[in-house]
């Protein structure tokens, strides 16, 4: 019986394994359709409130190399919300294949590209998952160490590398003990703190006063879709991993409205929320002080600490995932423990501090990406695609692809300088400059669905 007025999915299977409620062990047995709307919210939600997106509030506010507050308060809301907004749309075609297919995310690339050919975009959403699981790691360490006043670094990474794991070798019970505990706790833990921070007497921040001491807050406007950019970015980033838990999905419109709804709403509240600690923030303090400072903090910001495993969860299970395009048979439960191994091993020995900038170089690839996946599987395949190990490789796609990452490049480098420099040497000779208004996501998005779709319709032709 299907709950919450769920839909069945076209060709669901319920696996025939002994445990048909768990994800399966390897490519070749089907995936079972046991996540309701609600088991999904909940997985969604809680991805949208991290520790990342507390500090980002930062990043919004300073969208420029330079790290300068410069956009006002009502521009950094409004780009949070938008740039949320748009991502959570994005993120939502990009879990509807998967429950449309019961295929995981990279094993659908070979519809888009071809067998072959998707073992390029695999290799690098591999790369960046296990840079991002590794920067969870450290990220849920730096908090521990300033939630419980210093302490062993090591013992915290590895906590959180063995709490990883764990979750990773139960993927679908970890989404639902995310529904019926983790959810409540972190809801209950974001009301308080917003009510501790009101009861404070939030700054005037009409007369943009920066963080006690410090640089004041901007009141530029000019920057809003730079920053923009910002927040959509981290929604995202979220789109390769998107089909490996909708495949899941008991409906496509259950993956949808939970990827698209929760994780836009959790995101903008956590957001907000971390605005209002920047204005509480005093200069030279942790980032993380104004959660520790009020009422019961400490018990409260446990639960966002504790809850942060869920991402290294997702990076991990998702990277296990897109092993197996490249070797099926091989058994997740392996690669899980192998990888949250060699995750706990670099959060113990590296600096992440520098690494930032690749993830986001990586991490924009995948944005166009997106744009030619949308254009080619709702409006030309509908939804029909070949996944098979011997798809035939579409270097048209390929093309399409490229398109919209060097629109991409072309109106906002990064921060990696040798990349960076190349770039600006194709702006000078194409003379283009850059302007505000243009959002870098939102234009790949549309050049590569554009090109896709053109190529499409001329393949078809012919």
């Amino acid at each position: 019986m299907l709950e919450n007025g769920d839909e069945p999915v076209r060709g669901g299977v319920a696996s025939a394994r002994p445990d048909a409620h768990e994800a399966p062990l390897t490519l070749d047995e089907p995936a079972p359709r046991v996540l309701s709307f609600w088991d999904q919210s909940a997985f969604w939600a809680n991805l949208g409130v991290s520790l990342f997106a507390f500090s980002g509030a930062y990043t919004v506010l300073a969208p420029d190399v330079d790290g300068a507050l410069r956009l006002s308060i009502a521009a950094g809301i409004v780009a949070m919300t938008v740039g949320t907004l748009l991502g959570g749309l994005m993120l939502g075609l990009a879990a509807v294949p998967g429950a449309r297919t019961g295929r995981p995310a990279m094993v659908l690339l070979r519809g888009l590209f071809g067998a072959r050919l998707s073992y390029v975009p695999t290799v690098l959403n591999v790369a960046q998952l296990i840079g991002w699981g590794t920067f969870e790691l450290i990220v849920i360490a730096e908090a521990a160490g300033e939630l419980f006043g210093g302490g062993p670094r090591w013992l915290y990474v590895v906590a959180a590398g063995v709490l990883t794991t764990v979750l990773t070798i139960w993927p679908l019970g970890s989404v639902r003990l995310l529904r019926r505990f983790v959810t409540v706790a972190v809801v209950i833990a974001l009301g308080w703190f917003y009510l501790q921070f009101f009861r404070e007497g939030l700054p005037d921040l009409t007369d943009n006063p920066g963080p006690s001491g410090g640089a004041p807050f901007g009141t530029d406007w000019s920057m809003f879709w730079l920053a923009t950019d910002a927040a959509l970015a981290v929604s995202i980033s979220w789109v390769p991993l998107a089909a490996d838990y909708t495949r899941h999905s008991r409906s496509e419109k259950a993956a949808f409205g939970a990827a698209s709804g929760a994780y836009a709403l959790t995101q903008i509240v956590a957001y907000v929320l971390g605005l209002f600690a920047l204005a509480f923030a005093v200069q030279g303090e942790g980032v993380y002080q104004p959660f520790l400072t009020v009422t019961l903090g400490a018990v409260f910001f446990f639960v966002f600490v504790l809850r942060e495993a869920d991402q290294s969860f997702a990076n991990v299970y998702s990277t296990a995932l897109s092993i197996q395009n490249l070797l099926p048979r091989l058994d997740r439960r392996v690669l899980s423990v192998g990888l949250g191994v060699l995750i706990t091993v670099l959060a113990l020995g590296l600096n992440m501090g520098d690494y930032a900038g690749f993830l986001s170089l990586i991490g924009s690839v995948f944005v166009p990406m997106l744009g030619v996946l949308a254009a080619d599987f709702f409006l030309r395949a509908r939804g029909s695609w070949d996944t098979s190990p011997d798809a035939p490789s579409r270097w048209s796609m390929i093309a399409a692809w490229l398109a919209g990452f060097a629109v991409y490049q072309l109106i906002n480098p990064g921060t990696v300088s040798w990349w960076s420099g190349l770039w600006t040497d194709v702006q000078d000779l194409l003379h283009f400059t850059p302007q505000p208004w243009m959002s870098a996501s939102l234009l790949s998005f549309l050049a590569a669905g554009f090109a896709a779709f053109l190529v499409g319709r001329i393949g078809r032709r012919a």
